[in-house]
């Protein structure tokens, strides 16, 4: 009852047209840390939102792999091994569709041929790095919190596991959340990864979103902000405050200010 409760709050959250197309990327508040996973809840998250680890997204010439990173773990559980055996067989389909025609390798042989297009990764956990000190912008983690270190398979993904997503798919893009605070990180000098903040006032007082503009050899992304939860409520007591004062000045319940100090001089006079 509880998921079918936030299924329905999500999808009054992230109400879209039938002409756009939504995609899902499971976390950890779906089915749980590595320890809560089972497969249960990956196939209750799956059969609701369509999703599935190493899973290829294919439009107009751009790949997006859907990676289930809380099954990175490497521990070899039942979930860990359907999940990167996935991702294995979907790194070989795209390294062999980015070979040239003329290159002969009987291992691509039977490949099937996608868009030679480099993918873009798109997963809940950050890949690994040790904390977001190098992190900048007004969306960012606080001071307070930006040298505290990043806990392994838990805060990020192992080094391990970073390591093998980014040689099976050489992505030229990595789009992550999970750590709730905004980040763009250079992985080898030369992939760029971006933490998107929360959406969630419950977690910032700023949440903000992506718009991205994407081809196949390119990509613009502008974040946008939601207004400052702080500021709202501000807007809302001196409304509140507002209202009360017309109402009572309305049915005559309240003194208007200037005779209210007229009645006090006169006070003082006499």
């Amino acid at each position: 009852q509880a998921w079918a409760d936030d299924v329905r709050r999500f999808r009054k959250m992230f109400k879209y047209p039938v002409s756009t197309e939504l995609v899902v990327i499971v976390g950890n508040h779906d089915i749980g840390f590595h320890y809560e996973m089972t497969t249960y809840k990956v196939n209750r998250f799956e059969k609701v939102f369509n999703f599935t680890s190493g899973k290829l997204i294919t439009r107009k010439g751009i790949n997006f792999v859907l990676v289930n990173s809380v099954a990175m773990e490497g521990d070899g559980c039942a979930v860990c091994r359907t999940s990167e055996a996935k991702l294995v067989a979907l790194s070989h389909k795209l390294n062999c569709s980015q070979q040239k025609p003329n290159h002969s390798n009987k291992r691509c042989s039977d490949a099937e041929k996608l868009p030679a297009s480099e993918p873009i990764l798109l997963q809940h956990y950050p890949l690994y790095r040790k904390s977001d000190a190098e992190c900048s912008g007004e969306d960012s983690a606080p001071p307070e919190e930006k040298n505290i270190p990043f806990k392994e398979k838990y805060d990020v993904l192992s080094q391990e596991a970073s390591q093998k997503l980014i040689w099976w798919f050489h992505p030229r893009l990595i789009l992550s959340g999970h750590t709730h605070s905004a980040c763009e990180v250079l992985h080898a000098g030369k992939i760029p990864e971006i933490s998107v903040p929360s959406f969630s006032w419950r977690n910032r007082n700023n949440p903000s979103f992506i718009m991205g503009s994407i081809t196949p050899t390119d990509f613009s992304l502008q974040k946008c902000f939601l207004p400052y939860e702080s500021r709202v409520f501000t807007i809302y007591c001196a409304a509140g405050a507002l209202l009360v004062i017309l109402i009572l000045a309305h049915f005559q319940l309240l003194t208007p200010p200037f005779y209210f100090a007229q009645r006090l001089i006169s006070k003082h006079k006499a």
